[in-house]
């Protein structure tokens, strides 16, 4: 493969689909996006340190990340419950880089989280590294940057 590997309005459309599993709550086929080799960050700083060495939200890899699945879809997160209605919105995609096996891409996100008659909004910015595999496309890495990730954050206890 040479060139572009896929185009804004794929990744557009990818990042849709993925967002759009997450409000409709097919929390196994968001699973599936990922690469078994995925990891998902949420960093706690401004800074973005090394999740490695540094204290994050979150910094799970595929299978923390299916544990998380597991948990809300069997009624054992008890901080789902009952579950958050969401809606994620995506805007402003960007390609930051690409090669023969991997596309970069940034978005902005607003996501709306409504529980137990309380509305909450969550906005900041996605970095996705989307691998190829196959005849699609996974997910190799995910970081939600927060914009308040140095602040108090309540209980995330649904997926971002």
């Amino acid at each position: 493969m040479n060139g572009v590997l896929i185009g804004r309005k794929d990744v557009e459309a990818f990042l849709i689909d993925e967002a759009s599993y997450l409000d409709d709550g097919k929390f196994s086929e968001w699973l599936d996006l990922f690469t078994e080799d995925a990891s998902y960050w949420i960093p706690s700083n401004k800074d973005h340190y090394d999740p490695n060495t540094h204290v994050s939200i979150i910094y799970d890899d595929k299978e923390r990340l299916g544990e998380r699945v597991w948990r809300l879809q069997s009624g054992l997160a008890y901080g789902q419950d009952p579950q958050s209605k969401t809606r994620h919105l995506i805007t402003n995609i960007r390609v930051l880089g690409q090669d023969d096996q991997a596309i970069i891409v940034s978005s902005n996100f607003i996501i709306v989280e409504l529980r137990r008659s309380i509305q909450t909004i969550y906005s900041g910015r996605f970095e996705h590294k989307l691998r190829i595999n196959g005849n699609s496309w996974k997910i190799a890495s995910k970081k939600v940057e927060l914009i308040n990730n140095n602040e108090f954050i309540g209980n995330l206890s649904f997926l971002l």
